[in-house]
């Protein structure tokens, strides 16, 4: 199926803490693990730590799906620590799981004051617009992003496929070419054409993917399902 970054389907879990220095882009692509070595918090006293030991309860629930308790704990170490970036990071995601999206905007927009404007956070803050349904708000977050940094690959994607659902198929390839290659460009956007009930479009972009790849075995495996 599409394969967007984010975060909210296929975010990389942060490890480790709330960590007051830049850590890398927790999807682009499959990267953003922290060391635990790495991790350095503020030298106060029992606010970081308490801080830490609320996060590490927020994701040991967010991993069980109790994302009530995960909101509760990355808030209570968010009170500590303000600007712990992987708490509001988390609690971004957390409440996109719960629908909440009008908080999950504000917690994106947080973590974008924390992080100086990381462009992940864009595409994250833009992915969480068009889960609540305001597609002009989304693409301004994401060419945003692409402001910071033109090529990040979840901004690119994300906003690719946005688009490809919105039937801007033009522009949506354009977006999608600038991080992909071509067998993955038509994987995505077959993969749209799937989703919305177009099974013919679907095959079409499913055997260009084939053509360009022959080793792309997800696209071989999504066009015997259709067949």
């Amino acid at each position: 199926m599409p394969r967007h970054h984010w975060n909210i389907l296929s975010a990389v879990l942060l490890i480790g803490g709330c960590n007051a220095a830049n850590h890398s882009d927790p999807r682009a692509e499959g990267s953003g693990k922290v060391n635990a070595a790495d991790v350095k918090f503020e030298t106060s006293e029992d606010p970081p730590l308490q801080a830490k030991t609320h996060f590490a309860a927020g994701q040991l629930a967010e991993t069980r799906g109790d994302y009530l308790v995960a909101v509760e704990q990355y808030g209570k170490a968010i009170k500590l620590q303000p600007k712990c970036k992987e708490a509001l990071y988390h609690l971004g995601i957390v409440y996109c799981h719960l629908e909440r999206y009008s908080d999950g905007i504000i917690a994106w927009n947080e973590y974008l004051k924390a992080t100086d404007g990381e462009a992940t956070g864009y595409s994250n803050l833009g992915f969480c617009y068009e889960l609540a349904n305001k597609h002009s708000q989304a693409e301004a977050a994401y060419r945003q992003g692409l402001e910071k940094d033109p090529n990040n690959n979840p901004c690119r994607v994300n906003f690719g496929l946005m688009l490809a659902r919105d039937n801007r198929i033009g522009e949506a390839t354009i977006q999608l070419q600038a991080v992909l290659s071509p067998a993955e460009v038509h994987y995505n956007l077959a993969s749209v054409y799937e989703q919305q009930g177009h099974p013919d479009r679907a095959k079409a972009e499913y055997r260009k993917a084939l053509d360009a790849d022959p080793s792309l075995s997800d696209a071989e495996v999504r066009l015997s399902v259709l067949k």
